[in-house]
């Protein structure tokens, strides 16, 4: 997600309650698994945030509930999203942060993406920002850094007896990541196989995603995965962004599609929605379209999809407008998700 994100987080870590606990546990008990084939997913990676600021998240009867446990039993998600930032300068997004929501996660019986940026902030195709820490260093001493990082977030989930179904290598790589090393037209195929490599060390049977922001712009696709497929990259799945609103969400969904279909033929990968996202006024219009979506999938090699921040208020950290709660409460945006549908099962 690239919007008006240089704002970072509001949030100092000065005070302790505002500080990611990682000895924070889940107020439910375990519950069943609720995997289902498809995922039907939320990044809420500005949660712990959110929570320390004060944000209450209720039900559609008012009452108050934690957000994932919410978005489970009353919004259908069974599948959690959390992007790993390397030294975020407040802490979150941090390892222990990520920890603290991957445990509620796992107790909720839901299943995990891990989406690591491989930046200390935000990267997106206009800002792939090396971590501070590694600037400066070789292509060599990058891969090491990078390994040493997969294995810390993942081996921090094994240490717990968490396994992430998916993960990510980069966030929105249209471009490449981590500058100036890792440009799409410098060594990021190298990257990327490390990532897989390190993946695949601590968790054999995740899934590796590499991920391509706008859905709907075939020739995006084109650069970025031809190239991948030209250099005989390793990953499995196909990543892909959308942030339609109600007055053009047919005309992108339509491209969408059609771009699925070339690139799962072309490439032989399955494809996840990892973000999408509309207008948190827009709930109906959203819910018409992820209910067409949904239609669609059935006949495509698509295994899920991620609302972006649904629980975060409008206008958060600097103008980010497209959750779908308000007032804490969810609107009837992810209705579809709740419905008993065959692909669900």
């Amino acid at each position: 997600m690239f919007l008006f994100l240089a704002a970072l987080p509001l949030t100092a870590c000065g005070d302790d309650k505002d500080n990611p606990d990682p000895n924070d546990k889940p107020a439910t008990p375990p519950a069943e698994v609720v995997h289902g084939k498809f995922a039907r997913g939320a990044d809420v990676s500005w949660l712990t945030q959110l929570e320390a600021e004060g944000e209450k998240f209720y039900s559609p009867d008012g009452r108050e509930k934690e957000c994932m446990q919410l978005l489970r039993d009353d919004c259908g998600v069974n599948a959690i999203r959390l992007r790993v930032w390397v030294n975020p300068k407040d802490g979150w997004n941090n390892i222990d942060d990520v920890m603290v929501k991957a445990r509620r996660a796992d107790a909720l019986g839901m299943r995990l993406m891990i989406d690591f940026h491989f930046s200390d902030t935000w990267a997106d195709p206009g800002h792939q920002e090396m971590p501070e820490a590694w600037k400066g260093k070789s292509l060599n001493e990058v891969k090491s850094l990078m390994t040493a990082h997969i294995h810390d977030m993942l081996g921090a989930l094994k240490k717990e007896g968490i396994t992430p179904a998916w993960v990510q290598i980069g966030n929105e790589t249209r471009t490449g990541m981590m500058y100036p090393l890792g440009k799409l037209d410098a060594d990021f195929v190298e990257l990327v196989n490390t990532g897989y490599d390190a993946v695949k060390a601590d968790f054999p049977g995740s899934i590796v995603i590499v991920h391509c922001d706008e859905g709907d712009n075939g020739w995006h696709y084109r650069e970025l995965f031809g190239k991948l497929k030209a250099a005989g990259a390793k990953y499995d799945m196909i990543g892909m962004s959308l942030y339609p609103d109600a007055s053009n969400w047919e005309k992108l969904l339509s491209d969408m599609v059609n771009n699925i279909r070339n690139v799962t033929a072309t490439y032989g990968k399955p494809v996840m929605i990892c973000e999408i996202g509309m207008p948190y006024n827009q709930g109906e219009a959203f819910d018409r379209m992820l209910s067409a979506l949904i239609d669609d999938c059935a006949s495509l090699d698509v295994k899920g999809v991620f609302y972006w921040e649904p629980e975060a208020p409008s206008g958060y950290n600097g103008g980010y407008d497209k959750g779908c709660f308000i007032n804490g409460t969810p609107t009837q945006a992810l209705d579809t998700f709740k419905k008993n549908l065959p692909i669900y099962e």
